[in-house]
């Protein structure tokens, strides 16, 4: 017998990825100055993106459990690699923010340090970090829409036949 595990694993990404996003949209950090959120913002990423791996596995089965609109799934499938993928990519700007140069004592990976260095540079800016989430945000909530519409209808949610109108769909 299968199970469509997707339902179990397909909200900790949304939630972890939304909660990020949130970290840099919203300025409530700054209430908490002495607080380096560096180590969580890291950790809500990598526990996000095993989370996607773990959706993204079970979706297949959940494809074949329920046999969803072709057009609407392949949509869904579309923002759900883009958040993957931009997600992802903020994990590797965190994880360069976090590398300190001075680490690099290997006379090989020396040559490596004024090339972290001007990415931390780039990637230190806050509303470039701010836009990344902000679309990041954008692509996972699209996702978790699409998947609501697969599942529940158009009529459960306000937004769903707006945004099908304005995806083509």
């Amino acid at each position: 017998m299968n199970y469509n595990l997707h339902p179990i694993f397909v909200h900790f990404p949304i939630a972890l990825f939304l909660l990020y996003s949130a970290l840099y949209i919203f300025p409530w950090p700054k209430r908490l100055p002495t607080v380096n959120w560096q180590i969580p913002r890291i950790t809500i990423l990598i526990a996000g993106l095993i989370g996607a791996w773990l959706s993204n596995s079970t979706g297949e089965l959940a494809q074949r459990l329920a046999r969803p609109d072709r057009a609407i799934l392949e949509m869904h499938e579309t923002f759900a690699s883009a958040s993957t993928n931009i997600y992802a990519i903020l994990l590797i700007i965190e994880l360069i923010l976090f590398l300190n140069p001075e680490w690099l004592k290997n006379k090989y990976l020396l040559t490596l340090k004024p090339v972290l260095i001007s990415l931390k540079k780039l990637f230190s800016k806050i509303w470039f970090l701010r836009l990344i989430a902000l679309l990041g945000a954008l692509s996972i909530s699209l996702t978790g829409l699409l998947g609501g519409i697969m599942v529940y209808g158009v009529s459960a949610d306000p937004l769903a036949a707006p945004i099908l109108k304005l995806l083509g769909l």
